[in-house]
């Protein structure tokens, strides 16, 4: 189970902020230098990393699924690679949703998988080689990874929550920022703004001086008419729980209640009980995202009847423009094919 990050994160620099200073500056380093120094495997495929500046959240794995829907829509044979997070096994594996639960691969990757082959390991160059020798796929899409740079990348594609931003904008512990932001715009190739929001201004500001391309987006509920009205035991494990609750107001659900739990949670039969028990004694429909509905799903027996019971608000990322995924799927492969024939050193 993953622990909660400290609400401090994002709000105005504080004391815990400050008194976390030195560690920040620590951590900051070496991430820094990792960025800028760290080893990384080259394959002959192109690979597309969504990445994001902060710990948690941001919108990573929509814009995934639909870089994934527009590489089909392109012509290419997408794959995906990820980390899978929270998942128990460590070597590498090939995702096979009718077979695979979340403690072997993770729930992010079972989502992925439903759209193009995923792979799975820490190490993400061990993932690659695991699915490229196993599938035939011509365009690579590394969800999450940037800061780690296992994987040699083409194009970095940064997913920003426009209202979540880069909250007091320190690095961890000290904030959300996984390296220093002039780092990582440094290593960033394009900037996706997703939502509406004013925190995103500072980071939006510093690529638009850096001369990197700035892409918008929303997350646009997947069935529009079936919360509307009703009144929701809403519960989430995610980074950010408070934006799947404000989707569900905007549809016109009545969020009576709420649940947070911490990213990528495995949810005890307990805390079912409790929640089952609370949402029959008000009168409520019990709701979560479609990232805790998978978890569910392949959970213990208990977990699959209690997600038989729930409603699930399914989201996709959708561009300001269809032009502007083809942009990034060409761009990627441009990169790919200056890569390919640069003169070796």
């Amino acid at each position: 189970m993953k622990a909660r990050a400290p609400s401090f994160w994002w709000q105005e620099p504080s004391v815990p902020s400050r008194m976390l200073a030195p560690l920040a500056g620590l951590y900051g380093a070496a991430a820094g230098r990792n960025l800028s120094r760290g080893e990384r495997t080259a394959f002959d495929l192109p690979v597309l990393c969504i990445g994001n500046f902060t710990a948690g959240g941001g919108g990573k794995t929509p814009t995934a699924l639909a870089l994934g829907q527009a590489a089909l829509a392109a012509g290419r044979r997408p794959g995906f690679v990820s980390r899978g997070h929270g998942r128990r096994a460590r070597r590498a594996m090939i995702v096979d949703p009718d077979r695979h639960g979340v403690r072997e691969v993770g729930d992010e990757p079972l989502l992925l998988a439903k759209v193009a082959p995923t792979a799975v390991a820490a190490n993400r160059a061990a993932a690659l080689a695991l699915l490229s020798s196993e599938h035939d796929i011509d365009f690579v899409i590394m969800d999450d990874g940037f800061q780690s740079q296992r994987l040699k990348i083409d194009f970095a594609l940064i997913a920003l929550d426009a209202r979540r931003g880069i909250g007091n904008g320190r690095v961890i512990p000290a904030g959300p920022l996984r390296a220093p932001l002039t780092d990582q715009i440094a290593h960033a190739d394009a900037l996706l703004v997703i939502g509406d929001g004013e925190a995103a201004s500072r980071p939006l500001r510093m690529m638009a001086r850096a001369g990197r391309p700035i892409f918008s987006a929303r997350l646009v509920p997947k069935s529009r008419q079936i919360l509307i009205g009703e009144r929701l035991l809403a519960f989430a494990g995610i980074a950010d729980p408070e934006k799947f609750y404000a989707s569900l107001a905007e549809l016109g659900a009545e969020v009576a209640e709420t649940r947070d739990f911490p990213d990528h949670h495995g949810f005890t039969d307990s805390e079912l009980y409790d929640l089952t028990e609370t949402a029959a004694r008000e009168g409520l429909i019990l709701t979560t995202t479609a990232k805790d509905a998978v978890r569910l799903a392949t959970g213990s027996e208990a977990a699959r009847e209690f997600a038989g019971n729930c409603a699930v608000l399914d989201v996709a990322l959708e561009f300001s423009s269809p032009a502007q995924a083809e942009r990034i799927i060409r761009e990627t492969l441009a990169a790919f094919e200056r890569r390919r024939w640069a003169p070796r050193t």
